[in-house]
């Protein structure tokens, strides 16, 4: 769940994102249980909580599942409490990583953590280490059946900031206390959104190509493999041509 990039878009079309359907659901169950602690368990009241559902059954998640998830977080049914942190760190070339985790065991998982960035050309830096690059937004993808003049009219009209073509849908940034607001203005005009999420965005990319590139890639995969990762953000930008080459070549260490 690297989120809104290209490297994260070759890893769906090779069907990466299938054989981590499990991983995923992890991730999912986790949120469902986090948003329903902090919030409660109405999903009325606590929007965190009305995506996190929206996003479950946005990846076929069955609704005993969701509910047992948000029984757990609510203290109706037994279950591990998680914790939310965050790990920021530095990869090949001076590039920063900004992760999102939840544990019931922070311990075990900062040494998890630690290790992956050391294998990986990187190192784990305490707080401020790559936060400062980052700035947080709302990110929402929009199906391309919906009009760019439509999209001006009701996404921007309700405070969405930009907006961009990725190809296969439009992308929609927001700032981070204004994506329910849009979201809700999308759906009262009757444009469904594929999803949403308040991301980390690099103020600043730093081109990467080569060896850098492959493992600065490396290490997004490492950790985004990670079951207590839910996110994870960095700044750096890989050409489509080097991504291109990189996929034909055999993955290094």
């Amino acid at each position: 769940m690297s989120g809104h990039s290209k490297w994260a878009t070759i890893k769906h079309k090779k069907g990466a994102l299938d054989a981590k359907r499990g991983k995923l659901f992890t991730k999912l169950i986790k949120e469902l249980t986090v948003a329903a602690r902090m919030g409660g368990g109405d999903p009325g009241g606590n929007p965190r909580l009305r995506k996190a559902i929206s996003d479950a059954k946005g990846q076929s998640m069955p609704n005993d599942t969701i509910a047992r998830a948000v029984k757990r977080g609510t203290g109706e049914i037994e279950g591990a409490a998680y914790e939310e942190i965050n790990y920021e760190g530095s990869g090949p070339a001076g590039t920063l990583f900004f992760v999102e985790a939840m544990t019931d065991n922070r311990n075990r998982t900062v040494a998890e953590i630690r290790k992956i960035f050391e294998k990986n050309n990187g190192v784990l830096g305490g707080g401020g280490t790559a936060g400062w690059a980052f700035d947080r937004k709302g990110l929402i993808l929009v199906g391309k059946e919906t009009s760019e003049d439509k999209l001006m009219e009701i996404g921007v009209g309700a405070g969405a900031e930009d907006y961009v073509d990725i190809g296969e849908e439009w992308q929609l940034t927001t700032p981070a206390d204004a994506l329910n607001v849009v979201l809700e203005a999308l759906e009262k005009a009757g444009i469904k959104s594929k999803s949403s999420s308040i991301a980390y965005l690099p103020k600043n990319k730093k081109p990467l190509a080569g060896r850098d590139a492959q493992v600065a890639l490396n290490l997004v995969d490492a950790l985004d493999d990670h079951d207590d990762v839910q996110n994870v953000y960095a700044d750096f930008d890989i050409s489509d041509e080097e991504l291109a080459n990189l996929e034909g070549a055999p993955s290094k260490p």
